[in-house]
């Protein structure tokens, strides 16, 4: 089993320090906690925190609220739940704020019961108040409390000028991750491509797909990722060619090839891994054939990954491997030329090259995207991003009868780095020699 390295509290003071530091004068930040979602009648789902609010508290728990005041001086006040021994003995223990304060180097913690005379006093202070706009529920609690202060004019109050949308703010912080951070998706991906592994192993015909997801889950598990960071995908034969397919419920036929797209969470930090591979463990020929064109588009991608490129760029490059290795099939047909500048591979592409990775597995950060949806951000050092490219053939398609039902989609999860790039996802085999051996072990 993995040590983890967990983040220390430091790391969660400097977040904050970083966003007083970005602040105008004489504001207050506002950011909510997560709400537990009812699951059935008095069971609840397994409580997910707002990673805005995690990433700058590193606080667990629901009904929770982090302020941000900087004005004459800064100070960051979390209100969370009072201890309630009667409440804890059905619910679980809680923090309490004595503890809160000592645990998440706060200059204070309150009672969430005291937010709303603590809030109407401290906003009649302040010029500027800044929130998510897309976090309803601190938007709901925000407004009343500007209310509440607007309504008192006639007694000296007065009301912040404007409210400011700080959610861009926030999620460029959390674009660039730190040496914790990383050091943090390394873990999550090594448990992920172990778990794939052990998928690999597990996996023969007449077993169902959600059995392998169960072996997934119980990798993630024991090494400390609880829970699994999005909905694992387990796709046999022709359920590959759908890209959300989470049923998992369908047997696994010998000389299909098996689709997993699945990923621990390690202390809030997702890991986005994708291997396809044959059930029988022996791709055939076609298999093989469209594997191979798929796993040297993407490592094409991976090596020009460098401050300075773009996913953009990277797209393109990803474009002409597989457009001409479809040509050289004969699945695509025509003018290579013609074909290369007009991206004819997207018919059997059909899906973006990658996305921003961290506390959330399509992770926030602007891509600088333009009117044809290129993404022309230059990557700088500390960005960590999936590289995903596919070939996707369903049953029915207009080509010959070997290449359909066919899916396969290779992912791996890559930093950017000073000087050029660093693949995480060095546990999952991904080779057609590295993955058939590891299957024949266990056969």
């Amino acid at each position: 089993m993995l040590k983890h390295t967990l983040l220390p509290v430091e790391e969660f003071v400097a977040r904050r320090q970083t966003m007083f530091d970005a602040m105008p004068s004489n504001s207050i930040a506002i950011v909510s906690a997560a709400h537990e979602v009812t699951r059935s009648n008095d069971t609840e789902y397994p409580f997910c925190q707002n990673k805005n609010f995690y990433y700058l508290t590193g606080f667990n728990e629901p009904e929770a609220v982090l302020m941000l005041i900087k004005s004459a001086e800064q100070q960051s006040v979390l209100f969370c739940r009072d201890k309630d021994p009667q409440m804890e003995v059905w619910h679980g223990r809680r923090i309490g704020p004595e503890l809160a304060k000592q645990e998440f180097g706060v200059e204070q913690a309150l009672s969430i019961d005291d937010i709303d005379e603590f809030a109407v006093e401290h906003f009649s202070q302040v010029d500027k108040v800044l929130c998510c706009f897309d976090e309803a529920e601190t938007m709901a609690l925000t407004t009343d409390w500007l209310s509440q202060v607007a309504a008192k004019s006639r007694i000296g109050k007065r009301a912040p000028a404007s409210l400011v949308n700080c959610a861009a703010l926030i999620h460029e912080f959390r674009l660039h991750k730190t040496e914790r951070e990383i050091a943090l998706m390394r873990q999550a991906n090594v448990i992920s491509g172990q778990a794939h592994q052990r998928a690999m192993q597990a996996t023969q015909a007449g077993k169902f797909e959600y059995q392998i997801e169960a072996e997934l889950l119980h990798e993630f598990a024991v090494n400390g990722a609880r829970y699994a960071a999005y909905n694992s995908i387990v796709a046999g034969g022709d359920n590959a060619n759908i890209l959300h397919y989470t049923d998992n419920n369908e047997a696994l036929n010998d000389g299909d090839l098996l689709l997993i797209d699945a990923g621990g969470e390690l202390a809030g930090y997702a890991a986005d891994i994708t291997r396809t591979f044959p059930v029988s463990g022996k791709f055939s020929e076609p298999q093989k054939a469209i594997y191979q064109l798929v796993l040297d588009a993407q490592q094409a991608a991976i090596e020009a990954i460098e401050p300075g490129n773009t996913l953009a760029a990277l797209n393109d490059l990803v474009c002409d491997v597989l457009t001409k290795g479809l040509y050289d099939l004969g699945i695509l047909t025509g003018d290579l030329t013609e074909l290369i500048a007009d991206k004819a591979c997207k018919q059997y592409f059909i899906h973006g090259l990658g996305h921003w990775l961290g506390l959330d597995v399509h992770d926030v950060g602007d891509y600088h995207a333009n009117e044809e949806r290129q993404q022309l951000r230059p990557f700088v050092a500390g960005m960590v991003m999936t590289i995903e490219p596919g070939i996707y053939i369903p049953k029915g398609s207009d080509v010959a009868d070997k290449w359909q039902g066919i899916g396969v989609r290779i992912e791996d999860n890559v930093l950017v780095t000073e000087h050029g790039y660093e693949n995480l996802t060095v546990s999952a085999p991904k080779t057609v020699d590295a993955i058939e051996a590891l299957m024949a072990e266990s056969k």
